[in-house]
């Protein structure tokens, strides 16, 4: 399944919480969040706003 990103809400470097939204997916016309697994800072950020996106792709890396 493909869905674009539709919002990248976190920069690399940026500290996040456990369940703080990172990207905002979209796929099959609903908007799907993906939250931080775990309290860190974003070690990469794997894709821009806009790009395709597959199942199972990294998106955003935690550390």
């Amino acid at each position: 399944m493909l869905g674009g990103v539709v919002r990248v809400l976190a920069a690399e470097g940026d500290p996040v919480t456990a369940g703080q939204p990172l990207v905002v997916l979209e796929a099959m016309k609903m908007e799907h969040t993906v939250a931080a697994p775990v309290d860190g800072t974003v070690a990469e950020l794997r894709v821009a706003q806009g790009d395709q996106v597959e199942t199972g792709q990294v998106l955003v890396v935690v550390a």
